[in-house]
């Protein structure tokens, strides 16, 4: 039976996944590039009653209820300060909002009793085997493991050297996004404030944890770009430019960039994938079928991580029919959800001023946030197997 599994990425899915297996007898071991578990970070948050079922099952959702940042109200203003449109914390908040250091702190705890983390390091080959996957990594000794899982986001290096490269899966959705942290200079409360012109949205908002520090989110239009993943300068300079002669807050906003201790800068894509698994290679979350922002990644990467482990658990060593299964079971629900960062660029930042009016005129009507509210809910809700009870039934 396949049991020694190998994880790329600690962030969400990846220690989700670890959970799931340990708790069902394997034994799973994450990998994850960055030194240690990144912390803060923007909220994440969960709606509808499938997450909120999937975190009960795991035991986190009474602690994730108390570390919740209550829901993140989003006021846009014109460039004098004066109000165009208020949307309220459960719009952005869902059911339970949480910081996604503090969510990925959780999921780690839970899984660590069962799981071996490296950090500071990375998978740089992938050679299957009849019996397994022979794994280099570019500072630990080579080893074999039975299945690898890439959780390693939309920028998956599993999908990479696995399924091959990324522009084959991964699409540019005409956006990018960045964040950064920054002094609470304008002693703002609960919530953020945005400023808008056509193809650019600078925001900054309150630390929900410490009023003292703030966090920028600025998002604008723009056709892919050539740069350095990994060099913040070169991201800093293609923001610096995009924003260049705005007015609000914008200037003071573009100066705290410069002495940032971290920056967050993606482009707003999403990952279509055919396949999402190749003989003992398989993919989850992002790295399978993910948009940067809007796409309820983070929801969408717990159910699937416990419906994956759930299926390689009753496969009973047929990796090959668990990842049949388990594709079967969340592909369309992930696409559904997956949708919604089509949108994303355009609703927070619009292309043209007819459509700033428009958006800030439709989202006035509380009947219509409403309904939002309720289809976000529809699309984010599917039918959850209980593997512990088809386990319990297998072993009588």
């Amino acid at each position: 039976m396949s049991k020694n599994v190998l994880i790329s990425g600690a962030s969400i899915a990846g220690p989700s996944l670890a959970y799931w297996l340990g708790r069902y007898g394997f034994q799973p071991t994450v990998v994850e590039l960055a030194p240690a578990l990144r912390d803060g970070g923007q909220a994440v948050d969960f709606r509808g009653e499938t997450h909120l079922t999937v975190l009960e099952r795991m035991g986190v959702l009474a602690e994730l209820r108390r570390i919740q940042t209550g829901g993140s109200p989003i006021h846009f203003v014109d460039e004098h300060g004066r109000s165009l449109l208020h949307l309220p914390a459960e719009f952005a908040g869902g059911d339970v909002e949480v910081l996604r250091g503090d969510l990925a702190r959780v999921f780690y705890e839970r899984s660590r009793p069962h799981t071996e983390y490296i950090f500071g390091d990375s998978i740089t080959s992938l050679t299957e085997t009849a019996g397994g996957v022979q794994v280099t990594f570019r500072q630990s000794a080579p080893r074999e493991f039975d299945l690898v899982i890439g959780a390693d986001g939309l920028h998956s290096n599993v999908r990479r050297l696995a399924f091959g490269p990324e522009e084959s899966f991964v699409r540019h959705l005409g956006y990018y996004a960045a964040t950064w942290q920054l002094p609470n200079y304008l002693g703002l409360g609960r919530g953020s404030v945005g400023y808008n012109t056509p193809g650019r949205l600078a925001s900054v908002g309150a630390d929900h944890l410490d009023t003292a520090k703030a966090r920028a989110f600025f998002v604008f239009a723009a056709p892919q770009a050539t740069y350095d993943r990994h060099d913040p300068e070169q991201q800093k300079a293609l923001i610096v430019k995009a924003f260049a002669g705005l007015g609000w807050e914008v200037p003071r906003l573009l100066d705290s960039l410069q002495q940032a201790p971290e920056l967050y800068f993606d482009s707003i894509s999403r990952a279509d994938v055919p396949a999402w698994s190749t003989g003992r290679i398989g993919l989850a979350g992002d790295a399978a079928c993910g948009a940067t922002i809007g796409g309820m990644g983070t929801g969408t990467g717990v159910v699937a991580a416990y419906v994956l482990a759930g299926e390689l658990a009753l496969a009973n060593g047929d990796h090959g029919a668990a990842f049949i299964r388990y594709e079967n079971a969340i592909r369309g629900y992930a696409q559904g959800c997956q949708k919604g960062g089509n949108r994303t660029g355009k609703f927070l930042a619009p292309g043209t001023t007819i459509g700033l009016h428009i958006r800030n005129g439709l989202l006035s009507r509380r009947s219509l946030l409403d309904w939002t509210l309720k289809e976000g809910q529809k699309i984010s809700t599917i039918d959850l197997p209980d593997y512990r009870s088809q386990l319990s039934q297998l072993s009588k």
